[in-house]
């Protein structure tokens, strides 16, 4: 009869749970976008790696330095989208409207356009340009210099308008292109639901701190698009709320003096 497990025996079993735990933690970590889990793993990460050594753990030991090795690849797909887009924001500030007069009309105007293309389920894509330029990233496009308004965003939107299809570009309170083609995001978890604007929107927003007004042709639904999240079927006073939190004069106007100086 075979006696109990002795001691190396039970030593490799622990070897083994603990690289069975530690690989399905890792799996679930991947799946959070939470940068203060990750800082928390990786504490750990160097804990059990420390004590694998001394606790004489082969195969974790093995494991954790495997996975140290490829840290920085691991990181870098992680965080590739911020990665990316700090690398493409280097040297690209742009100045803001400086007063809150010209940024509480200009949502207003937007506001009042938004809504109405809702009701007459007209689709339309609006870029806001914040304090990242987006020359770099927009394609194709007609050069317009005009104040935005909403009877102009409207007729700019209109099926049988030429320039429908693309979206508008708004830089410091003016209407600046129109029919401008944006990237589209590679993110394999957006809904199948979503259009091509919204895909549209999501990509830039990705690469760029802009905040982007989509409007469903099919719904008439209005989504605000920014920091890769989209916010789905607001209201018009949830689309205000959140489009004066997001221009906040006073906090751009400081940036882009900062940027100047």
């Amino acid at each position: 009869m075979p006696g109990l497990l002795d001691s190396s025996t039970l030593l490799d079993l622990c070897d083994i749970l603990i690289v069975a735990v530690l690989v399905y933690h890792f799996s679930l970590i991947l799946k959070k976008d939470a940068a203060v889990r990750l800082l928390i793993f990786l504490l750990l990460f160097f804990a059990c790696f420390y004590f694998a050594q001394l606790s004489g753990f082969s195969s974790t030991t093995w494991l954790l330095r495997t996975i140290f090795s490829s840290a920085l690849i691991i990181l870098a797909i992680i965080f590739q989208g911020d990665i990316r887009r700090a690398l493409l924001s280097l040297g690209r500030r742009t100045s803001a409207p400086h007063t809150q007069d010209d940024v509480t009309e200009t949502i207003e105007e937007l506001v009042r356009a938004v809504g109405e293309m809702s009701k007459k389920r007209i689709g339309a894509l609006i870029v806001i340009v914040r304090r990242l330029s987006i020359d770099h990233l927009v394609e194709v496009g007609t050069e317009i210099d005009a104040k935005v308004t909403s009877e102009l965003l409207n007729s700019i939107f209109l099926p049988y308008s030429p320039i429908h299809d693309g979206a508008v570009i708004i830089h410091n309170g003016k209407l600046t292109k129109a029919g401008c083609l944006l990237p589209l995001s590679k993110n394999p978890d957006i809904a199948k639901s979503f259009g091509t604007r919204h895909r549209a929107a999501l990509g830039l927003s990705e690469l760029v701190d802009a905040l982007v007004m989509v409007v469903s042709e099919e719904t008439g639904n209005i989504s605000l698009v920014y920091d890769g999240k989209i916010y789905y079927d607001l209201e018009q006073t949830e689309i205000r709320r959140m489009l004066r939190k997001s221009l906040d004069f006073r906090r751009l106007g400081k940036s882009a003096a900062s940027g100047e100086a």
